[in-house]
């Protein structure tokens, strides 16, 4: 009964099914914010929402039942359990947001597409790395907005009044939404040489320290890419060697046969010369 159950949850066409329903649940999520789609095909969508999630439980648990503690160990399976998890809580007043919550069960494709777990698993592999930079990002933006605080929040409050004022200011400069025109150039209607404070700034935060982002983020990329390549040679190793042991097993079997006939035809040969 395991076997039989352990080989339908590994089936590649378990698994391509799954992702198909993942992304139907997806779809129906996305009808059931719509008034017209919930006045015309409310129960519908309903009843498809929860035979779908119903699936999803029963998959969830033939899954324990065929790994057992080893499914606890997989971060990917234990990321199922809570997404399906929450969608079995109900959704009382008490708990009206874990209704909302459903939508968390599309982010099951994560776990469904190969491809995706590589780049979340290279993201958070960078998150070591990504630390250091915000740490020196916070610093920068510390020191930058003391010094607008100082040089512009008597002029400009409401952008630089506060040390607080000036984070969030310098932050959407550092997006370039509206930086021109929303801030520095009345900053410099007042304060001409206010451009030798912005532009280093920017040129610092924006095109160096995120792009260092960039940098960390792609260099994990690639090692998790890396590991993938040697995961997947490491079992062609393992499955050309497990050919190969069959072969010589099933040659040492020929060979023993042959030794056996060899055998047989000289006890015969001798016997017909008796």
């Amino acid at each position: 009964m395991i076997d039989k159950l352990h080989k339908i949850v590994t089936d590649i066409r378990t698994e391509r099914a799954v992702t198909a329903l993942i992304i139907l649940n997806a779809i129906i999520l996305g009808l059931e914010t719509s008034p017209r789609a919930m006045q015309a095909f409310g129960p519908t969508l309903e009843a498809l929402d929860e035979a779908i999630l119903g699936v999803f439980v029963v998959e969830i648990l033939a899954r324990i039942i065929v790994f057992r503690l080893r499914f606890f160990r997989d971060p990917w399976s234990i990321f199922d359990f809570i997404v399906v998890g929450i969608a079995l809580v109900p959704a009382t007043e008490a708990f009206s947001v874990l209704r909302t919550l459903r939508v968390l069960r599309v982010l099951r494709l994560i776990t469904a597409v190969p491809s995706l777990r590589r780049v979340v698993g290279g993201l958070i592999a960078a998150l070591p790395g990504m630390g250091s930079i915000v740490l020196l990002l916070s610093i920068l933006y510390y020191v930058f907005s003391v010094m607008a605080t100082r040089l512009f929040g008597a002029a400009f409050p409401d952008w630089f009044g506060t040390i607080g004022a000036s984070a969030y200011s310098l932050f959407q400069i550092m997006t370039l939404e509206s930086w021109s025109m929303g801030i520095v150039r009345p900053v410099m209607e007042k304060f001409p040489y206010a451009w030798a404070f912005f532009v280093p700034y920017i040129v610092v935060t924006t095109f160096a320290v995120l792009n260092l982002f960039i940098g960390v983020v792609v260099n994990a990329m690639q090692t998790e890419h890396q590991k993938a390549l040697e995961e997947e040679m490491a079992a062609e190793r393992d499955m050309m060697h497990e050919e190969t042991t069959n072969v010589l097993e099933e040659i040492r079997k020929v060979q023993a046969d042959l030794a056996a006939l060899r055998q047989e035809i000289a006890v015969l040969s001798t016997r017909k010369a008796g």
